[in-house]
Order: C-alpha cells, then structure tokens, then sequence
C-alpha cells in the first residue's frame, strides 16, 4: 500500500463494526479522567408536574452537574409511572435516571440541591463499577448484553 492509497477494510483483519467503535470510544471517554467516579442517578418527582417543569428540572440538574466539573453521560425521562407503595399520598411519579461522572465530593452538593427541591419525591444515587458502566454503554449503543429474553 502506497502513502496516497487509503485503506480499505480488507487491509485490517481485525477490523470492528461501527457500533463497536461507539462502544469502545464510549469507554475510552469514561476512563479518560480516572480521578473522577461514575454514577447514576435515580429521581422520582411529583406526578403533578407539567411537561415544561419536568424538562426544567431535569436541565436545573444536569446544569449543576456540569458546573460543578462533571459530566453528564446520558439522561433518560421514563415518564409516569406507578409507584410500589404510596409516598405523600400519590401512587404515581414522574421518573428520570441521568449517568454522569464527577468528582467524589459532588455528591454531597447534589444531595442538598435534591433536598432543597420540592418537587423530588425520593432520589438515590448510585456508585458505577466498571461492569456496570460497560453495561450502559453496551446498552445505550445497541450492541447485545446478554440479558435480552429470546424471541420465540
């Protein structure tokens, strides 16, 4: 192959699909900044809240979470869903799950920035392990995990 030819797939035996660049690249940028941790973050507001509040809610953390040197892997709104028992006489909420990674201290600052907001029924952040962030971004990219029930 000459310096003017470009390569070509045939050239590279162990070449990888597009979804699995993704996937690879996906990790590549978790573990760049190995100072910091992963998280996710599991939030259950108020079924009463309008569309437009929902979304300022949810931009209000994601806001704070990249002012305070984090970043926000993915979001995902689930929407309205019913709840396992009754929390302040409402059996539904209105559910949100953001991965992000930050320092180890930010927390802390979540934490009071969570509490200080009415419209959160209860929240729970989570510590990632590598598997679990692999998990994510295998799931996120469409790539298969191995948990998927078969098809019939």
């Amino acid at each position: 192959m000459t310096d003017r030819q470009r390569p070509t797939a045939n050239d590279f035996p162990f070449a990888i699909s597009l979804k699995s660049f993704t996937f690879a690249a996906q990790l590549f940028i978790l573990n760049k900044n190995r100072e910091m941790n992963n998280y996710e973050l599991m939030v259950i507001f108020t079924p009463v809240l309008s569309e437009e509040d929902f979304k300022a809610t949810q931009n209000k953390f994601t806001a704070f979470v990249k002012e305070n040197g984090g970043k926000v892997v993915h979001d995902n709104p689930w929407g309205l869903k019913s709840l396992a028992y009754p929390i302040q006489k409402k059996t539904t909420g209105l559910y949100w799950v953001m991965e992000y990674y930050a320092p180890s201290d930010f927390n802390e600052k979540l934490k009071i920035q969570i509490l200080r907001d009415e419209t959160v029924l209860r929240f729970m952040a989570t510590k990632l392990d590598k598997y679990a962030v692999e998990y994510n971004a295998r799931k996120r990219s469409g790539v298969p995990s191995g948990t998927e029930k078969a098809e019939a």
